[in-house]
C-alpha cells in the first residue's frame, strides 16, 4: 500500500523542524498573522500532478514510493514544472544543476519522521486518510484564499 503525506495545519508550532530536516529544501512554513497558523508548505505528491503533465521530454515520473520525482538524465532544465507546481515547492539548484522537489526521502519521509506537533504525517494511503487529506486540502484552499 502506498503512503501519503498528511498536512494538519492546526498542529503546526512553527518550530521548522521540518525545514532543517529536509534534505532538498523542500518544506518551508509559512505563517498567515491574520488567521493566526502555521502551514507547513511542500509538494503533496498531487494524484493529477500538474508537473508530471507539463514536462516537454517526460523527466518528471512517479517511483515505486509514490513519490513523483524528477529524472535527471532527461530533464533540460526548463523549469517549466517550477511554474506549474500549485504549492510552488519545486526549485531549481544552480549548485547542482538540477530540479530539487519532495522525494518523500525514498520512502522514509523525514519532515514526518521528526516533526514534533506531527503536523506532518506520513500514512498509509487507506481510503479514510485519503479522503481526510481531500478534506484538509480544501481547508487548504479556503485558507490561501482568505489570505489573498
Amino acid at each position: 500500500m502506498s503512503k501519503i503525506l498528511m498536512i494538519s495545519p492546526k498542529k503546526c508550532n512553527y518550530c521548522k523542524t521540518c525545514e532543517a530536516v529536509c534534505p532538498n529544501s523542500a518544506v518551508n512554513v509559512i505563517t498567515f498573522e491574520e488567521v493566526k497558523i502555521s502551514v507547513p508548505v511542500m509538494c503533496m505528491q498531487c494524484e493529477d500532478a500538474a508537473c508530471m503533465k507539463v514536462c516537454p521530454v517526460g523527466a518528471m515520473h512517479r517511483d515505486e514510493n509514490g513519490a513523483v520525482v524528477s529524472d535527471g538524465n532527461k530533464c533540460i532544465g526548463c523549469k517549466v514544472c517550477i511554474s506549474a507546481c500549485p504549492m510552488g515547492n519545486i526549485h531549481y539548484s544552480t549548485t547542482e544543476k538540477r530540479i530539487m522537489k519532495c522525494n518523500l526521502c525514498d520512502g522514509n519521509a523525514q519532515c514526518a519522521k521528526y516533526c514534533p506537533t506531527r503536523a506532518i504525517e506520513y500514512l498509509d494511503g487507506t481510503v479514510a486518510n485519503v479522503n481526510k487529506k481531500r478534506v484538509i486540502a480544501s481547508k487548504f484552499k479556503e485558507l490561501f484564499e482568505e489570505a489573498n
